[in-house]
């Protein structure tokens, strides 16, 4: 299943900026800090962290704790997988974000 129309999630959003920022750099080349993505996409720390994952899943980075986030030298899982990785991720998040909306609304005084 797909989920279409509407504009795409966050933390996917997140991902494909830094996918295209991925392409300009080398491997081992440092991502921006967290707090440097939250203020640059406006997001929550959990929605970069999303994103981060997504990159992280596909093999484009590597998470080195404290140290931060780098450009991964290639050695990543096969792109069959890095899809349905994307994939699955785009539909959790997507479906994340419509339960948050529907309790909104069901909330007391919601629209």
């Amino acid at each position: 299943m797909t989920v279409t129309g509407g504009p795409k999630p966050k933390a996917v959003q997140v991902a494909d900026a830094l996918r295209e920022d991925i392409k300009k750099m080398k491997p081992g080349d440092k991502l921006p800090s967290q707090r440097e993505l939250m203020d640059r996409f406006g997001f929550a720390s959990q929605t970069i962290q999303n994103g981060l994952a997504a990159l992280r899943a596909e093999g484009l980075i590597a998470s080195a704790g404290n140290l931060g986030n780098f450009v991964s030298d290639g050695a990543s899982p096969s792109s069959d997988m890095r899809d349905d990785i994307k994939e699955i991720r785009s539909q959790i998040q997507a479906l994340t974000e419509r339960v948050a909306e529907l309790e909104e609304r069901s909330a007391p005084g919601g629209a």
